[in-house]
């Protein structure tokens, strides 16, 4: 009797929490967001479209808090400097009448652009904090769509990189992508 191989499915098991180690279909968001952190520069392996869509939505989620405090930073430094324009006088048109123009302190000039550098702080701070992840998350993405991890760098291709690269992120799972799971390991058969 021969044993034919079996396919991996697609189901996570009810009673208990999926592995580290394997994709967690149909993932919700809080676990999706537990996942990304605990694998946090893990590389190997798969993620799931859930886990990976719900950690985009999480990042961008995140990225708005500092772009929230340098719109307000704007906007007060803006109204700021509204106040302290002048007209400036600067030529004559015919002997009598001057041209004039306005002038006054930018934006950033404003006691109110604290709110900018704090933003701007900010954003740089979760970039940093976030690349590593994010990067891990995208390669093993790929990995779950049967591809090498380095086909992310795809998006490095002027113009048409970032769209073939969300093409791929979109794709669903292919379960030949496991050859990309780290306890994936080929059983030595013994010759007859």
């Amino acid at each position: 009797m021969t044993s034919t191989p079996q396919t991996p499915t697609f189901q996570q098991p009810t009673n208990t929490e999926q592995p580290l180690d394997q994709p967690l279909y149909g993932a919700s968001f809080g676990q999706a967001v537990s996942r990304y952190f605990k694998k946090y520069a893990t590389f190997s392996g798969r993620a799931s479209r859930s886990e990976y869509w719900f950690v985009a939505l999480f990042t961008f989620v995140l990225n708005l808090i500092p772009s929230v405090f340098m719109c307000i930073g704007v906007a007060r430094g803006q109204a700021w400097a509204d106040k302290y324009q002048v007209e400036v006088p600067y030529g004559t048109t015919d002997g009598e009448h001057f041209e004039t123009y306005t002038r006054g302190p930018g934006g950033i000039q404003s006691p109110d652009a604290v709110w900018i550098y704090i933003g701007l702080v900010l954003m740089i701070l979760i970039s940093l904090a976030l690349i590593v992840p994010s990067l891990a998350v995208a390669w093993r993405r790929l990995h779950d769509t049967n591809r090498p991890g380095p086909w992310y760098f795809i998006s490095l291709v002027p113009g048409i990189g970032g769209i073939i690269l969300l093409v791929l992120m979109l794709l669903p799972s292919n379960p030949e992508g496991a050859r990309f799971d780290r306890t994936q390991q080929t059983p030595i058969h013994a010759a007859n």
